[in-house]
């Protein structure tokens, strides 16, 4: 039941961020000095993850070899410059971008993020797998980030587990919220789901961090279109009717949201005063 891969679905167009999205993925909008993508996989990374599945619409696929490959590849002869000129400060930064194992396949039609998870079923086959959106970026200077908490607890459960987030109940009326059942400390058993409820049956939002596992796959394939889509929250709600033990984890740390322009903006600006900070105290240290 070990989580070697790790699902990452980037097939949206960021409609929200047009016109700047029409030239700039919303994958590579700054939070601080980084790439929202780098978040994404950094925090993989952290859990452990070996390879990397990236699924893509056709309409992104030159977008994804022009900047999401071009951005991770060592660049040799631009590092040998660097160190020639004895640029410490930019050698460290470009060393900063971590090396990845990766593969990627297309979503042919914008079908919905279960749609999208189902496209990732040939490269996970029979393992467990952990699903990361694109945007939802965890921070947490105490501790492990959101996935690597999810993978810790999934090590004892080795069932399906969902990245639970406490918001406010006026909060919760934009946001798919778990119907919950307390097991012990963080952990629940997940009853149903109500996406963007009138009475929040829980205090949680639904994080887009999974930890899934091949059984999800078909429920997938059954699940009926809504509004022209295949939702994944929709195929959970069908394997917890058919009485599959599906749990939430109460992750610790910070949800910075990157789904609309506010959001990305409130997130930026928290990572800003942060680095700011840190910044700050290592002037201070020097002096």
């Amino acid at each position: 039941m070990e989580v070697k891969k790790a699902v990452i679905p980037i097939a949206g167009l960021g409609t929200r961020f047009l016109p700047l999205s029409k030239v700039i993925p919303k994958e590579f909008f700054p939070l601080g000095i980084k790439p929202v993508i780098q978040y994404i996989i950094e925090e993989a990374l952290e859990t452990g993850v070996r390879e990397i599945i990236f699924v893509i619409s056709p309409e992104k696929k030159e977008i994804f070899k022009n900047y999401i490959l071009k951005y991770f590849r060592e660049e040799r002869e631009l590092l040998n410059i660097l160190k020639k000129r004895k640029k410490e400060k930019a050698i460290e930064a470009l060393n900063s971008i971590p090396k990845i194992k990766y593969r990627w396949i297309l979503q042919e039609k914008p079908l919905g993020d279960g749609d999208a998870i189902l496209k990732a079923e040939k490269f996970v086959r029979d393992e467990p797998f952990l699903v990361l959106f694109g945007d939802d970026v965890s921070f947490n200077d105490e501790g492990p980030r959101m996935a690597a908490q999810l993978l810790k607890t999934f090590k004892k459960i080795k069932k399906p587990l969902l990245c639970l987030y406490k918001k406010s109940k006026k909060e919760l009326l934009s946001y798919g919220v778990p119907k919950i059942k307390k097991i012990k400390n963080r952990l629940y058993k997940i009853e149903d789901i109500i996406e963007k409820p009138k009475i929040p049956p829980s205090n949680f939002a639904l994080v887009g961090k999974y930890v899934l596992t091949p059984e999800i796959f078909p429920y997938i394939r059954k699940t009926k279109p809504q509004n022209g889509d295949i939702y994944l929250a929709n195929a959970i709600k069908n394997m917890i009717k058919d009485k599959k033990n599906v749990f939430g984890l109460e992750v610790k740390g910070r949800w910075l949201e990157c789904g609309d322009e506010e959001k990305w903006m409130k997130s930026f600006l928290f990572l800003a005063r942060k680095n700011h900070e840190r910044i700050y105290l290592s002037c201070r240290r020097r002096n």
